[in-house]
């Protein structure tokens, strides 16, 4: 016969079963939500906190040192709105065309007869025009001549081409390259296009073409890789890619692009790997000294150990946990996002200023350094009271895990507080997987990778990426290998 004792020990295991089942559900929950927003949602991230900020607080002491700290900031945000909302800058009128375009005139002259009228000036209109890319034939002749005496032939040597045994130009091959990797208009399309003029380009054809000029500007990207590899501070992602396999019958491999960037020299290099594991940075990285900034991905904490390598992980990913953990815990993830946004406040400050790097410190140490001891104590004290798997307290968990690795930016003011320079690079394949779906082997990747190290380097670099192309195949043949470098985005000059 059970006792009350009994009965009482079978209530409390059946209140634990429900809260277990309560915490399933809540994870459950969340991994549907994070699914719903990745196919349906809005990707930004923005965040406006509250207007009571009391609201807040959570009884934390340390929230009165981050608040002492940017009440200046604060103070001058609002003063800057309000002098813009009562002195409106008047409108600039229509944009004004560019110097360098081509201008063709066309002369209207009055009806009526106006000979014996003085001109007195001209109404000009100018309207921005746009004449279709076209195809031509570029012909090169070659005069022959024979040498009196049966002495022989005098022929001019054959200018140099990129690719001799090809029909296509430099011009055409690069707009090619631009077109797929800069554009995103996949080899298909560009194929029909031609079609529209007359032209029938094999598919086979078109992407010999490119894996040639692939070939051709190889030694620039083994320069690039060089430069890249010497940096002491690099960030580091990575990124899908469906690649077609032989060896995958009725589907594809799923490879990764490994991009590692030095934002301040704005050098990028794509590197592509059939997977995603630590040999892969382990194989790119072993010589790398310096700081290593990442998203907190596992495959790289073996760098941990490596003693001149200082890992840093990225702010905007602890940030992005609080901002999912929103509808979870709205007011311990609204506090936290507010302290976050506390930190850009100051990112944000630096850079406006356009302070030096030894300033950009000294900034950091005096304004950042004490919010994020204050929302370390914060996160260590609220991680014991929420349920395990809920959404805040991943963020909480994730959060404190790498808080020694999210505040290294703070000492040297060269650092960047997260790692979205590197993600910004990476954006640009996202649009083209939606329209190219997929490589056609692990060479063609290994060839897009290529290409979008050197395009990308040539965007942070203002660098119109069709003319620079068309320049280097013009000269890469002949040019020497010692002076490969010369030819990079960031070091190419153009010959006048």
């Amino acid at each position: 016969m059970q006792t009350a004792l009994d009965y009482k020990l079978l209530c409390e295991q059946k209140d634990e079963q429900i809260a277990q089942l309560k915490c399933d559900l809540a994870a459950v929950k969340l991994e549907l939500d994070k699914l719903k927003k990745m196919i349906f949602g809005s990707k930004h991230e923005r965040f406006v906190p509250a207007e009571n900020a009391s609201q807040l607080s959570l009884d934390i002491q340390a929230e009165a040192i981050a608040e002492r700290v940017v009440t200046t900031e604060k103070v001058e945000v609002t003063r800057t709105l309000t002098s813009i909302t009562k002195n409106k800058k008047e409108h600039p009128g229509r944009m004004k065309l560019p110097e360098h375009l081509e201008r063709r005139e066309t002369i209207v002259e009055p009806a009526e007869d106006v000979t014996a009228c003085k001109k007195i000036g001209d109404e000009v209109t100018e309207e921005l025009e746009y004449e279709p890319g076209k195809l031509y034939v570029n012909r090169i002749v070659r005069p022959k001549y024979a040498k009196p005496d049966n002495g022989g032939i005098v022929t001019a040597p054959m200018i140099e081409r990129p690719l001799p045994k090809a029909i296509a130009g430099p011009a055409l091959l690069a707009n090619i390259v631009i077109e797929k990797y800069v554009d995103h208009l996949p080899l298909y399309r560009q194929i029909e296009r031609f079609k529209r003029e007359g032209i029938n380009i094999a598919y086979s054809t078109i992407t010999d073409w490119v894996g040639a000029t692939c070939t051709l500007i190889a030694p620039l990207y083994e320069g690039l890789k060089n430069l890249v590899l010497q940096s002491d501070y690099l960030h580091v992602d990575e990124s899908p890619i469906k690649v077609l396999d032989k060896d995958k019958k009725g589907t594809t491999h799923r490879g990764y692009f490994w991009v590692y960037q030095n934002s301040v020299e704005r050098l990028v290099l794509f590197d592509y790997r059939q997977g995603r594991g630590k040999e892969c940075p382990e194989e790119m990285l072993k010589d790398f000294k310096g700081h290593l900034q990442t998203d907190g991905y596992s495959s790289y904490e073996f760098l941990k150990q490596q003693q001149d390598v200082i890992v840093m992980n990225c702010m905007a990913h602890a940030r992005r946990m609080f901002f999912d953990a929103l509808e979870n815990d709205p007011a311990r993830a609204e506090y936290a996002l507010t302290q976050f946004g506390l930190l850009y406040d100051i990112e944000r400050k630096a850079k406006n200023q356009s302070l030096p790097s030894s300033e950009v410190k000294e900034l950091r140490q005096l304004q950042a350094v004490p919010v994020l001891l204050s929302l370390e104590q914060w996160m260590k004290q609220e991680y014991v009271k929420v349920p395990p798997k809920s959404a805040i307290a991943q963020a909480l968990g994730y959060s404190i895990g790498r808080w020694k690795e999210l505040m290294v930016y703070t000492t040297d003011g060269k650092l960047n507080i997260d790692n979205n320079p590197v993600e910004n690079s990476i954006r640009p394949i996202a649009i083209g997987r939606k329209n190219y779906l997929f490589a056609g082997s692990h060479e063609a990747a290994k060839r897009s990778a290529m290409l979008y190290s050197l395009l990308a380097t040539c965007k942070l670099h203002c660098v119109n990426p069709i003319v620079w192309l068309t320049d280097v195949l013009k000269r890469i043949a002949s040019h020497p290998i010692n002076r490969i470098n010369e030819l990079l985005p960031q070091n190419w000059q153009p010959i006048i």
